[in-house]
C-alpha cells in the first residue's frame, strides 16, 4: 500500500479524537500534580506524559503500516512472548505501592501488562480466526469455550499473582467481549461466567467463615466489604472514593475552572494523576467537561466497531473488536470507581491518566484498528 494511498484512507476522525483525548490528559496530569514538583519542576509528570505521547504516536504510526495479515502469522509467538515477559516480571520485576508490575529497561520503566492487553487480543483473534469456516467464526457451545477460558487464563493468572487484580479483570473483559462478538451461545458463555463468579463468591464465604485463604490481599478484601458498607472507613479503605465522590459533586455542570478545584489542589484526593482523575475532570470542568471526555471515548470505540464491522476477515474484525472493548471496559469501570458504583481497582482512564505504558499500548491498539481499516474489504451495493 503506497504512502499516498495510506494518507488517503486513514480515519482522521478518530486519529483526531486520540489526539484531543491525549491532550487533555497532558493538562488534567499537570492540573492534578503542578503543587507536587519533582526536583523543583512543577511540569515533570506532564513533561514525560508528553514524551510517552510522542512515543505512543509513533507505535500508532508504524502499526498501521503494518499489514496486520503478518500479525496473524506470528500470533503464536507473539502470546509466547508475553507469557514469557509476564513471568519475567514476577522473578525479577521492580516493586513499588506493594506490588511487582515493572520491569526496568536502562532507563526505562515499563509495565509488561499493559502491553500483555493488546498481545492478548491479537492472540486471541487468532486463536478464533483458527475456529472460522467460509469467513465465519464457529463456536461450538462450552467445548469451544474453555479452550479460550485456558489460553487467556494463564497469562490473566501470572497477571492476578503481581498482584494485579485491575488489569486481571480487563483480560476478563475483554475475553468475554471478543467471544460475544464472535458468536458465542450467551447460555454458553454466561453460565460459564457464572459458575466461575459462583465459585469466587463461594470462596470469600468460605473465608470469612471458615477462615479458609484465598488469593487475595487483605487491603483488596476491606475495598470490597468498604463498598457494601458506604461511611464504615472513610479513613481508610473507604477514603478514595469518599473524596471522589466530593470533588465530581462539587463540579456541579460547569465546574470550579481548570486547576481551580480544591479536592485537587489541596491534595484530600488521591491518585489523582492515575487512577481518579475523572474526578480532577469532574471538579475542575463540571458534567459538561466530563460528558465532553465520554463523548470522545465514545467515538473512538464507534469508530473501531465500524472497522470491525467492514474488516475483510475474521482476525481483523476480532482485533477491532478487541480494542473497542478494552477502551470500553476501562472506561467504564474507572468512572464506575470514581463514582463508588463499584469497589476500588486500579484501572486507567483511557488516553487521559497519567501512564506510559499504558498510553503507549492504547495508541498501538489504535494503530492496528487503523491496519485493519486500510485494508478493509470493498464495500458491496
Amino acid at each position: 500500500m503506497t504512502l499516498r494511498r495510506m494518507l488517503r484512507h486513514v480515519d482522521w476522525l478518530v486519529i483526531g479524537a486520540c489526539i484531543a483525548l491525549t491532550a487533555a490528559g497532558l493538562l488534567f496530569v499537570m492540573s492534578a500534580t503542578h503543587a507536587q514538583p519533582v526536583g523543583g519542576d512543577s511540569l515533570y509528570y506532564a513533561k514525560r506524559q508528553a514524551v510517552w505521547a510522542v512515543a505512543g504516536a509513533v507505535a500508532l504510526v508504524v502499526a498501521a503500516s503494518v499489514d496486520y495479515a503478518w500479525i496473524l502469522r506470528m500470533g503464536i509467538w507473539i502470546y509466547v512472548a508475553n507469557v514469557a515477559v509476564l513471568g519475567l516480571v514476577l522473578v525479577a520485576g521492580e516493586s513499588a505501592y506493594g506490588a511487582q508490575r515493572w520491569l526496568q529497561v536502562g532507563p526505562i520503566r515499563l509495565q509488561p501488562s499493559e502491553f500483555a492487553k493488546i498481545a492478548m487480543i491479537v492472540g486471541l483473534a487468532s486463536f478464533l480466526q483458527r475456529k472460522s469456516q467460509d469467513g465465519r467464526i464457529v463456536l461450538k457451545g462450552i467445548r469451544d469455550l474453555i479452550p479460550a477460558f485456558l489460553f487467556v487464563g494463564f497469562p490473566m493468572l501470572l497477571i492476578f499473582r503481581q498482584p494485579d487484580l485491575g488489569t486481571s479483570l480487563v483480560f476478563a473483559g475483554i475475553l468475554v467481549g471478543m467471544l460475544y462478538a464472535a458468536g458465542a451461545e450467551p447460555k454458553a458463555l454466561f453460565g460459564l461466567l457464572g459458575s466461575i463468579g459462583g465459585a469466587a463468591g463461594l470462596a470469600v464465604f468460605a473465608h470469612y467463615r471458615f477462615g479458609l485463604p484465598i488469593p487475595l490481599h487483605e487491603y483488596q478484601l476491606r475495598r470490597i466489604l468498604s463498598f457494601f458498607s458506604p461511611g464504615s472507613d472513610l479513613r481508610y479503605a473507604g477514603y478514595h472514593t469518599h473524596q471522589s465522590q466530593i470533588a465530581i459533586g462539587s463540579g456541579r455542570l460547569l465546574g470550579k475552572g481548570f486547576m481551580a478545584g480544591s479536592q485537587n489542589q489541596l491534595n484530600f484526593l488521591p491518585q489523582r494523576h492515575t487512577d481518579f482523575i475523572f474526578s480532577v475532570i469532574g471538579e475542575e470542568l463540571g458534567f459538561v467537561g466530563a460528558l465532553f471526555v465520554l463523548a470522545l471515548l465514545g467515538f473512538i470505540i464507534y469508530r473501531c466497531l465500524l472497522a470491525a464491522r467492514r474488516a475483510r476477515d475474521p482476525f481483523g474484525s476480532m482485533i477491532a473488536y478487541g480494542v473497542a472493548i478494552l477502551i470500553f471496559f476501562q472506561a467504564v469501570v474507572n468512572i464506575a470507581v470514581n463514582l463508588n458504583l463499584i469497589p476500588v481497582t486500579g484501572i486507567s482512564l483511557p488516553f487521559i491518566s497519567y501512564g506510559g505504558s499504558g498510553l503507549i499500548s492504547l495508541m498501538l491498539g489504535i494503530g492496528l484498528v487503523e491496519s485493519v481499516a486500510l485494508r478493509h474489504k470493498p464495500l458491496e451495493f
